[in-house]
Parts: C-alpha cells; structure tokens; sequence
C-alpha cells in the first residue's frame, strides 16, 4: 500500500543529469537494488570490486540519469550508444521505492535521450522471469525477443599468444578503429563501438584485443573498477567476420590468452541465442551459463541478433 508521505515523496521527483557527486550513491543503490533482486544474503555484494557506474558515466556522462526526492537520490539508469545501436541499463532504484514510479520517470527521461540519436534500433537486457519488468519496457515498445546467456569459462593458460594484439600497443589507433567500425558495419549497418574501444583504454578498464588479420576484435574489461571485476575478463564486446567462425575461434583464443596475460582466471562473455553458431561455440568450448535474461527490441527485429552474426554481447 502507498502511504500519503510516499505518494507525496514521487510527486516531488526529479529526473536530472548524474554528475560526478552522484556517484556513490548511484553506486549505492544499483548494489542494493541487484542484490535485493536477486535474494543476496548481503545485497552491497552484488558484483563485487566490479563496477557498472563510474565507468559507464565516464564513457558518456550527458546520458547517465538520476532520480532524487528533496535532494537525495533515489534511483539511476544510463543510455549507450554504439553508433546506430543504442540500449540503457542499469536501471535501478532504491528497495523502499519500488513499485511508486520512480522508473518509469527514469525510462521518460532516458528515451527522449534515446529518440534524439535516431537509432535504428534499441534494446536492453532484463530478467526473463520478471513480469513486472517486462511490463515496464514493453510500455515504451520494446519487445522480448532472444535469452541472452551469460557465460563463463576458466581461461586456457596453453591458449594461442601469437596472432594478436591489443590497442594498447597498436602504433597506429585511429586506423585500427577505422578498421574495428568497418567490421561491424557489415554486421549491422551503422553499428559502431568505437567509443567503447577508447574507454576500455583511457579509463584503464581493459584492453581490446585485436586479430592481426583485422578479421575480428574483443573489447575486454579486466579487473577490480571495470564491469568485470577481480580475477575475471568480462567480453564486453566482440565480433569477427561473418562467415569466418574460424576468426571467431581464433578471437576467443586471443581473449583467453588475454585474461591469462592480466591474471584472470575466468572469462565471462555473454551472448544472445539467435546467434546460433556463436553460442554454439562457446558452448563447445566448455564455457557455461552464469545468468539468463532477455533482449528486448524497439523495433520488434531482430537487429544484429541473427545466426550468422558472430557476436558477443549482453546489453546489461
């Protein structure tokens, strides 16, 4: 039941830009809101020394939202845009703000940032058992189409260290991300992960590796202060040819080899299942299931969740 005083306390609601104070408490509450999700004996446990607020703020802070009731914040969500692809998350709110709706202000604010890119297509990944989450989305019209399955593997210690390299050494990187942009663009017209390229290497978060055929590329956070956290090499992004699921299983050789090189033990990649022969891959290899949720689309099409394309990503 709403009491007055809640209802009182969502009138008052603002939805602004996050800046650089907000951090901790946006930090805060995504933990807390996670980890009460999902049952957590201790929800500020939820993903450990890893981080999805610093980063995804420093990445691009003028889509980065909060909500606060008289100064104090209440809830948070972030928009991503890879090039003519966008998708937002976290989206998270305070427990004892649930269900007053704080997120359907956060999702206003963040699709009038989302409309302005023009995107050709949008998504974001949720729980798949969540009827009140897929409700939510499916009122700004996205549509639940594939499981998308987090999955983890130890890394090979004997996986191939030749054939690759990584942006960080690359003598010249304006011309690998020419390269990167124009690999994906035929996958998906306009799709263009550049800027999550430069982040991985400015911020410190990773590194991206590179085959040295330019038939594919693997952005990678490694760490405690990246989305991956202590002892684990998280995929954020990664792509080879289509057509070449050689490349593709060169690539994960070269992120195995990677983790190994930063001393990650484990290597966390996630992937939708309407890309057949990538999941396939990787379940070959012996990575296995983490976590399950689902993609949800605007518009209801498949965008680059097709089963030729030998992607790896989550949205999350």
């Amino acid at each position: 039941m709403t009491t007055a005083t809640q209802a009182g306390q969502v009138e008052s609601l603002k939805v602004r830009s996050m800046i650089e104070a907000d951090l901790t408490d946006a930090d805060r509450i995504m933990r807390t809101a996670f980890g009460t999700f999902l049952g957590m004996p201790d929800p500020m446990a939820f993903l450990g020394d890893g981080d999805y607020v610093r980063s995804r703020w420093a990445v691009a802070p003028q889509a980065a939202l909060t909500a606060e009731i008289d100064g104090r914040l209440v809830g948070s969500t972030f928009a991503t845009r890879w090039g003519s692809v966008g998708f937002f998350g976290p989206l998270t709110v305070d427990p004892p703000l649930w269900d007053r709706g704080v997120a359907r202000r956060l999702m206003d604010g963040t699709m009038e940032i989302m409309d302005a890119w023009r995107l050709t297509h949008a998504g974001l990944f949720t729980f798949s058992h969540s009827p009140k989450h897929l409700g939510l989305y499916e009122r700004y019209g996205f549509r639940p189409r594939f499981l998308t399955v987090v999955l983890a593997a130890p890394a090979a210690p004997a996986a191939h260290r030749s054939g690759w390299s990584t942006f960080d050494s690359d003598p010249d990187p304006s011309a690998r991300l020419a390269e990167c942009a124009s690999l994906t663009d035929t996958i998906y017209p306009g799709l263009d992960v550049s800027r999550e390229v430069v982040a991985c290497h400015t911020l410190g978060l990773g590194d991206t590796v590179l085959l040295d055929d330019g038939s594919g590329f693997a952005i990678c956070h490694v760490g405690a202060g990246s989305e991956a956290g202590t002892g684990v090499c998280f995929v954020k992004f990664a792509a080879a040819r289509t057509g070449a699921p050689d490349s593709f299983a060169r690539l994960l050789d070269a992120c195995e080899a990677f983790a190994t090189t930063r001393g990650a033990g484990r290597v966390v990649a996630g992937v939708s299942t309407a890309r057949r022969a990538a999941y396939r891959m990787l379940g070959e290899r012996g990575y296995r299931a983490d976590l399950i949720g689902v993609a949800m689309h605007r518009p209801d099409e498949p965008g680059y969740h097709r089963p030729d394309a030998l992607v790896v990503d989550d949205w999350r």
